[in-house]
């Protein structure tokens, strides 16, 4: 199985890096963080072990965590560059229309009956979200994750299916 496949079936998905420690506690600072998976009480796997998150402060985009079990800066130094790792069975429901962007990568992007592409992964623009599609011929093809774009993204089937003329200006 390819990575890309896999990550549908993946037992856990990313929260976050352990950075560098923050104060005397334990606390520790969050780099690439997922701030939906990053709340007081929600259980993270780190190193293998699962743990709970005992404190979280600072921002979105600069989370500062403390981890029980963990009341030192030499501990929170120990863990720094882990990854912080949360189970599926314990990620948060998201609403309609919103999905994790290791569900979409791998998927099958059509127009239609017309094979697109296949989602190389999801990223995040100052505007919107993005699927970045490889295509077998040419060059990737970037899809805005609005209504005009996707017509329906089918997880369970693996498959997208977009409007072609709108991504490409032509509708």
């Amino acid at each position: 199985m390819s990575d890309t496949s896999e990550s549908i079936t993946q037992a856990f998905l990313s929260a976050g890096r352990v950075g560098r420690p923050h104060g005397l506690d334990g606390s520790f600072h969050v780099t690439r963080p997922r701030p939906l998976l990053l709340s007081a009480g929600a259980t993270v796997h780190v190193g293998g072990t699962a743990t709970v998150i005992d404190r979280r402060s600072g921002t979105d985009e600069r989370p500062i965590l403390r981890l029980r079990g963990t009341s030192s800066r030499e501990q929170a130094l120990a863990l720094r560059g882990s990854d912080l790792l949360v189970a599926r069975d314990d990620l948060p429901s998201l609403p309609e229309g919103e999905y994790w962007a290791e569900d979409l990568a791998g998927c099958a992007v059509v127009d239609g009956t017309r094979a697109v592409g296949t989602v190389r992964r999801m990223m995040p623009l100052p505007s919107c979200e993005v699927l970045e599609v490889q295509r077998p011929e040419g060059e990737d093809l970037l899809v805005p994750m609005v209504r005009d774009a996707i017509r329906t993204i089918d997880v369970a089937a693996r498959r997208i299916d977009i409007d072609l003329s709108f991504v490409q200006g032509e509708g």
